[in-house]
């Protein structure tokens, strides 16, 4: 297996629609009800063109299963308020946060379920972490979905509080805030 992480594109975005959606219902359905899982699909996940346009979301491809690349996961991190939630979602914050004091976001992490535990996620992530802290960030910052939650802790994030997310028709979506400073990820290139 060869996987490549790059920079997302304008271009991938049918792809990560395919992708997200893919993700959500194949690795999430053991920790949100389906009802919860088709409402965050139209209010929360989604594609954050933002994060194209600012070059900080990637996408990894499987290089050698066919003549072109298979889209197998994406994730990205950002310079801005927003800490979760696609094009669609109604709390977008797009404001700049400043380096110095703010923690960057890791944001819109979505593995396909046939690609999952593979070590993909943690390649974005590694990507991710050096990019922010390139760009002066001493901290990260996320909110995590459940089923995400053992797997960042397993990167070194811990839990900072729970969130819920309002989905509408009375439902929410618990995610957890999790973070990260710069001791903890700035000096691992391994």
């Amino acid at each position: 297996m060869t996987i490549r992480v790059r920079l997302a594109e304008t271009r991938d975005i049918p792809l990560l629609r395919e992708l997200i959606e893919a993700s959500v219902r194949g690795l999430q359905a053991g920790d949100y009800s389906a009802a919860q899982l088709e409402s965050a699909l139209r209010t929360v996940y989604g594609v954050d063109t933002q994060l194209i346009s600012d070059g900080t979301y990637f996408a990894a491809e499987e290089m050698e299963s066919s003549a072109a690349p298979l889209l197998v996961g994406c994730g990205g991190w950002s310079k801005r308020k927003t800490l979760f939630g696609g094009d669609q979602w109604a709390g977008r914050e797009d404001s700049l946060l400043d380096p110095a004091t703010d923690a960057a976001k890791i944001r819109a992490f979505f593995i396909h379920p046939a690609w999952a535990r593979r070590g993909i996620g943690g390649m974005i992530l590694k990507a991710c972490e050096a990019a922010a802290e390139a760009a002066g960030f001493q901290r990260l910052e996320m909110g995590a979905t459940l089923t995400g939650v053992p797997f960042y802790r397993a990167k070194g994030y811990v839990e900072l509080e729970a969130v819920e997310a309002p989905l509408g028709d009375g439902l929410t979506l618990p995610i957890v805030r999790m973070g990260k400073c710069k001791a903890e990820f700035g000096l691992r290139r391994g």
